[in-house]
């Protein structure tokens, strides 16, 4: 099915790198440096949206015929406000304790790019936390150091296994992709050749 076509994964997650070898086809990984700053009017999937896009366009020039880019972005989406990647430990601190006896939002956007195409999905899953003692924030930031996530965690680790009391939609979103939704999209968009 895929044969056709060269898919590319622009994104340095190992979590997103590790769904793509789970999908079953062969994809290559490659990677820019992109600025994330979006225009502070935008909100909740819009953010992620102009984000997945900002990084597909980055590839504007390079993009051959028959090759499909993949770039994503995840927030965690609280109280009307975007939580990214934390910018230390005090940060991710924070982070977690405002997460603490919430629900809020995991928002991830993926992009698809070819050549003559930019196509943008969405999807978002609600995640509520028990109350998250000072002493067990400490121990997940000291021992799984979950500074490259958005929101200060993984679901996958630890503090998905104490700390989640519900989830409202794709788990694999809240990891880092919306798996069921990728694939599907891929699939469909292979087989009407773009």
């Amino acid at each position: 099915m895929f044969k056709e076509y060269k898919i590319i994964l622009a994104s340095g997650s190992p979590r997103r790198q590790q769904f793509f070898k789970e999908f079953d086809f062969d994809f290559e990984i490659r990677l820019k440096d992109i600025e994330e700053i979006y225009p502070e009017t935008l909100q909740a999937e819009e953010i992620t949206n102009y984000l997945a896009k900002l990084k597909a366009q980055a590839f504007d020039e390079e993009l051959n015929e028959k090759e499909l880019l993949v770039t994503s972005d995840t927030i965690v989406w609280l109280n009307g406000k975007a939580l990214g990647k934390p910018k230390d430990y005090d940060d991710a601190f924070q982070i977690l304790k405002s997460l603490s006896n919430e629900t809020h939002e995991v928002i991830t956007s993926v992009c698809f790019k070819t050549k003559d195409t930019i196509d943008t999905i969405f999807d978002t899953t609600k995640v509520t936390f028990n109350t998250l003692s000072d002493d067990s924030i400490r121990y997940y930031l000291d021992n799984y150091k979950p500074f490259d996530k958005a929101g200060a965690y993984g679901i996958q680790e630890w503090i998905g296994l104490i700390g989640i009391s519900k989830i409202e939609g794709s788990y694999t979103n809240v990891v880092g992709l919306p798996t069921e939704k990728v694939y599907s999209y891929l699939t469909q968009s292979i087989t009407n050749k773009l």
